[in-house]
């Protein structure tokens, strides 16, 4: 079975979060789950980071929207992230992420 851009985008982000020692975990979409919830949800030196991959000209749904404003209502951060963006996501954790923050 051939992986989907967005899948590529998704491997690349969890090879990423797993290189610097994060917390993850992937939410799997069901009848039970939240819908619009960030594909992966992060910790990482105490700071809650929700990630939505998209791929190509992908665009958030109003839900997923939402649910990434709600993040950073609560003070975390909220990222859509697409293939061109990876380097954006380090820089992100290498610089935003301080220790106990």
């Amino acid at each position: 079975m051939a992986s989907t851009k967005e899948s590529l985008v998704k491997k690349s982000i969890k090879k990423m979060l797993a290189e610097y020692g994060c917390y993850v975990t992937m939410p799997i979409g069901g009848a039970y789950s939240n819908a619009g919830t960030p594909d992966f949800l992060v910790c990482y030196r105490g700071r809650f980071i929700g990630i939505e991959a998209k791929a190509g000209k992908g665009k958030t749904t109003a839900l997923q929207d939402l649910h990434l404003q709600k993040i950073r209502d609560a003070g975390g951060t909220a990222l859509v992230i697409y293939e061109t963006d990876l380097p954006k996501l380090k820089a992100i954790l290498e610089n935003d992420c301080e220790e106990g923050n």
